[in-house]
This record gives C-alpha cells, structure tokens and sequence, in this order.
C-alpha cells in the first residue's frame, strides 16, 4: 500500500469510527433520555441513557469544571494529536495491527472530545450485566479506545522478539 493509501486508510478509519460514535449518541439522546431502559437478551443487554461529566465509571466527575476542562479536553486532545501525529509520521513502518489500533483509540477519544467540547459531558447508553459481572454504561467510542487497547495490548505481546542465545 502506498503511503498515501496508508494515510487514507487511517483517516477513514477515523471518520467512520467518530461517525458511529456521534450518530449512536444522538440516536440515544433522542430516543432513550428520560425513558425507562430497554432490556434486551433478559436484561444481560440494556440500552439506558446516562450523561457522564468524569471520564471512565465517572471518575473525576467531582472535580471542578476548570480541572476537568484541563484533564478531560485539553490534556486528551494533545495526547490525542500526539498519537494521530505518531500514526501518520510512522505509517510506512507500522504494521496494519498497530495501525488500526492506534486508529481506534484516536477515533473513540475523538469521539468523546467531541462531546466534552460541544456539551460539557460525554453521552453514554449501553451497559452489559449478567449475575454479579456488570459494565459501567459506556459507548460507540467507549468501545473503539477499549478494542484498540486490546489490540495493542495482544499484539505488542505477540510481537515480542525472541529471547537473544545465552553465550
């Protein structure tokens, strides 16, 4: 693939992962605020609409606003550019895998920036719960930082070269 390609490639990634983000939100906001949630799959599965001034599980949520405009908006969007910077400069040497997994993490955490810039607050609508294991109510872009962590994660893992000979 051409560097262009490449470059294309992840700036495509990026607009449908904040896309899937930004219309399920609105889509939630819509349809599920105000409203008793939707139960799915006996309950293991609910569609419930929560709006979230912290980040994950609501932490930082009593900060003061001028805090969590610092941590939640300006801190995010750098390392955020920082990382889009990365994948762009290095789009030649990384592997597909690192690819896609820096795309997803950008483009999740754009997602949420976007919220945080334009409401102040990140919309959130899906929760999974079966007996004692429960999620936190999360969202599109929720699981787009999450699947790209993973991927780094395993694939870092799996990448490992091999142990050098013993002398």
């Amino acid at each position: 693939m051409t560097r262009a390609g490449r470059a294309a490639w992840v700036l495509c990634l990026l607009v449908a992962c904040v896309g899937c983000d930004q219309v399920t939100k609105a889509l939630a906001a819509e349809h599920l605020a105000g409203r008793p949630p939707v139960l799915l799959l006996g309950g293991a599965f609910r569609l419930l609409y929560a709006e979230n001034t912290g980040a994950f599980l609501s932490l930082g949520s009593g900060l003061p606003e001028a805090v969590r405009l610092w941590v939640f908006v300006i801190v995010t969007g750098a390392v955020l550019a920082l990382l889009l910077t990365y994948a762009l400069l290095h789009r030649d040497t990384l592997r597909p895998w690192e690819m896609l997994a820096l795309a997803l993490v950008v483009g999740g955490g754009i997602g949420n920036l976007l919220d945080r810039i334009f409401l102040g607050l990140v919309r959130d609508f899906l929760f999974l719960g079966v007996g004692r294991l429960r999620t936190g109510v999360f969202n599109v872009a929720d699981m787009a930082i999450t699947g790209g962590a993973l991927l780094m994660l395993f694939g870092l893992r799996r990448a490992r070269p091999a142990e050098p000979p013993q002398a």
